[in-house]
């Protein structure tokens, strides 16, 4: 399991992103004939500020399919490479972010009206060399100059993390996790001060949504948020960083966590408020999410070290398939209450407590009030001494 930012967190964005990249290419292949190249589709004379037009190159190759994914609309656009150049053309209202497929691979850019220009090696898409508007220019300085050398360490730390796993050395893995969120917190350092300098800028409001939405401070996300202009507040990223910012007050510490009612496995309805009385964690998991078997065993031990002590697990699992969450269920060991709506990140109570990454969880009191969130590892075995001792 590699090193992810925030310890083990799983975005919703970057899964629903990693889905599309898989599956999108593919479809085109089957439907070009029902896909229409963005070029053609209009024909008028691009105009400074008013259109955008991408004019690209693929080195090493003459033919293929190149594939626009529109990240906000979820719409996609296609072209043919001819000799290797391929070019889009159209209109958008404002900078949005998308992804340039080829080939199985992609990149990340912001398309926005002007000219944009693409150098794209036909195996090594996600290091294209993409420029031309604000945007796009903004984010280049910021991911190949402010954060590069950060990123480089990351990633270092993460191979030799993925080396230490292999060899199952406990002691290095440790010392390289805390190493890696040492870094981590470096780059949203970085992360900050960019957000500071550029308050009108939609890439801001992009890094806040991706880097401060898994179990943010509440402190911190609402003065990132307050830094930002009214017009890229109301841009798809600042829209999604106000809507957490609102899910985070009701969830915050010292809040009751708000009631539902979700099935378990026989059909049966069970309630949050049915648990008053103890000491809960809520714990929302899923069998899909490898960050969440692997801190499972922690789970399991403060579950039967504290099970006699007013304490208790609520399972609220992510899943889509009741198969394969009963299984996970048993081989895992999770010997308490478990409910799922199937549904996966569409699943109500996800989007009610505003949850962005898996696994993540919430300590409530006897009265069913938040006294603690996230907590894996030491951090939740230190947390329930502390309280159940």
């Amino acid at each position: 399991m590699a090193l992810q930012s925030n310890g083990f967190s799983i975005n919703r964005f970057q899964n629903q992103w990693l889905l599309m990249n898989k599956l999108l290419l593919g479809i085109f292949l089957f439907s070009l004939a029902a896909c229409h190249n963005a070029d053609s589709a209009h024909t008028a004379v691009v105009k400074k500020d008013t259109a955008y037009a991408i004019i690209g190159k693929v080195t090493g190759l003459d033919s293929g399919v190149m594939v626009i994914m529109h990240y906000e609309s979820q719409k996609s656009d296609s072209a043919v490479l001819d000799h290797g150049f391929f070019k889009f053309s159209g209109i958008a209202d404002t900078a949005e972010l998308c992804n340039i497929l080829f080939n199985g691979q992609s990149k990340r850019f912001f398309l926005e009206n002007g000219k944009i220009s693409m150098l794209i090696k036909k195996d090594s898409v996600p290091q294209a060399l993409i420029s031309g508007t604000k945007t796009q220019d903004e984010y280049n300085r910021l991911v190949d100059v402010n954060l590069k050398s950060n990123t480089d360490q990351m990633k270092e730390v993460d191979k030799a993390y993925e080396a230490a796993s292999l060899k199952k050395n406990k002691a290095a893995t440790d010392s390289l996790e805390k190493l890696y969120n040492s870094l981590d917190e470096q780059q949203k350092a970085l992360l900050v001060d960019f957000v500071k300098a550029h308050p009108s800028s939609i890439v801001s409001a992009y890094e806040i949504a991706i880097n401060f939405s898994y179990n943010p401070k509440l402190s911190k996300l609402d003065s990132l948020y307050s830094m930002l202009d009214s017009n890229v507040k109301a841009t798809h990223f600042g829209r999604k960083v106000g809507t957490l910012l609102i899910k985070e007050k009701l969830t915050a510490i010292g809040q009751p966590a708000p009631g539902f009612s979700i099935n378990d496995a026989d059909n049966n309805p069970v309630t949050l408020a049915s648990f008053k009385g103890t000491y809960l964690l809520l714990d929302f998991w899923a069998s899909w999410c490898g960050p969440c078997r692997q801190e499972n065993p922690n789970v399991v031990k403060v579950f039967h070290r504290y099970k006699n002590k007013k304490f208790d697990i609520f399972g609220v699992s992510l899943d889509e398939s009741k198969e394969a969450w009963v299984k996970a269920v048993k081989k895992d060991g999770l010997d308490w209450t478990q409910v799922s709506e199937l549904k996966g990140w569409k699943s109500d109570v996800v989007a009610e407590y505003g949850i962005q990454g898996i696994p993540m969880n919430y300590l409530l009191d006897t009265n069913g009030i938040i006294i603690a969130k996230g907590l894996r590892g030491e951090d939740l075995e230190k947390k329930l001494a502390a309280l159940l001792h």
